[in-house]
């Protein structure tokens, strides 16, 4: 079983030709709202991957919340520790252009009312296989439920976004290490990514960076230098969320037991056909989708 303990958002996204620059106005041609937050985003890319998910968490009272519910439940996502508390949910402002990049305001809202891991979600943790924590919920709630894992046992994925500095005693409780390119750079203070996979190696056992479309640097416990491993090659047409689907795919292939780099190229594969549509967790695919493009590849 995978908990996550993280944020949810309801998504507002514009789609534009080229985003604005500041103090000018640009005319979109598209706005969605779509259910996301990093924490929800990941829950539903694992449950989509096959996995038991429980998702841990705040939604307001606002008209946002109960959608937000339903998006995870119906991903087949466990709601049932998901806690309501007075005032809006979080929102995120995307704003996505015509390559498919994206820049993205988070407005907490009901996530900053998560400051500490309650009893019933620390029983929780201690009974799955593996922990989702990002950085959208207040750092000390997110280094408690750190804590908790390792004290239990359970395997600890963190992934540091939005990067700010990360505590000594959240890193040391940290298994698996999953930062893009930009994250790596702004922790390490490394620009060169193979520096600094060598750096974060030093304080946890596996370190992955992604890059992108160029896939992602592995090193996974007992193993040598960081290994490359390639993205399949596709058009991206909307990039945000991608690198939750990279993580909730990867936490779902760790608890099937798959092998480090089978268990990057699954994730890898997983991203790269979210990449193709557009939203955060309407992009994600499901297991079958996942499996046929891995086949694809190794024929």
């Amino acid at each position: 079983m995978i908990s996550v303990f993280g944020s949810a958002n309801m998504d507002l996204v514009a789609y534009v030709e080229a985003a604005p620059g500041l103090g000018e106005t640009v005319t979109g041609r598209e706005f969605r709202t779509v259910p996301g937050g990093k924490g929800a985003n990941q829950a539903i890319a694992a449950a989509r991957a096959g996995a038991e998910v429980v998702f841990l968490g705040a939604v307001g009272d606002d008209a946002f919340g109960p959608e937000l519910r339903r998006t995870l439940a119906g991903a087949g996502v466990d709601v049932s520790g998901l806690r309501t508390v007075p005032g809006p949910s979080g929102i995120a402002q995307i704003v996505v252009d015509g390559q498919g990049g994206n820049s993205i305001i988070v407005v907490p809202g009901a996530n900053g009312a998560v400051t500490a891991p309650s009893e019933a979600e620390l029983e929780v943790i201690a009974r799955s296989d593996v922990l989702l924590l990002q950085l959208e919920l207040p750092i000390e709630a997110v280094t408690a439920a750190a804590r908790a894992a390792r004290a239990a046992g359970t395997t600890v994925i963190l992934t540091p976004a939005p990067v700010q500095p990360l505590p000594d005693e959240l890193l040391d409780a940290v298994d698996i290490l999953v930062a893009n390119e930009h994250e790596a750079a702004a922790i390490t203070g490394l620009a060169d990514h193979e520096e600094a996979v060598r750096e974060l190696r030093t304080r946890v056992g596996w370190v992955i960076i992604t890059l992108g479309a160029r896939g992602a640097l592995t090193a996974a416990p007992g193993a040598g230098p960081a290994v490359h491993v390639r993205a399949p090659e596709v058009r991206a047409v909307d990039t945000t969320a991608a690198g939750d689907t990279f993580v909730g795919a990867l936490a779902a292939a760790h608890v099937e037991r798959q092998s480090p780099d089978r268990a990057v190229r699954f994730a890898g594969a997983a991203a790269a056909l979210s990449v193709q549509r557009e939203g955060a967790s309407t992009s994600m695919p499901g297991r079958a989708e996942i499996d046929q493009s891995l086949a694809r590849s190794d024929g």
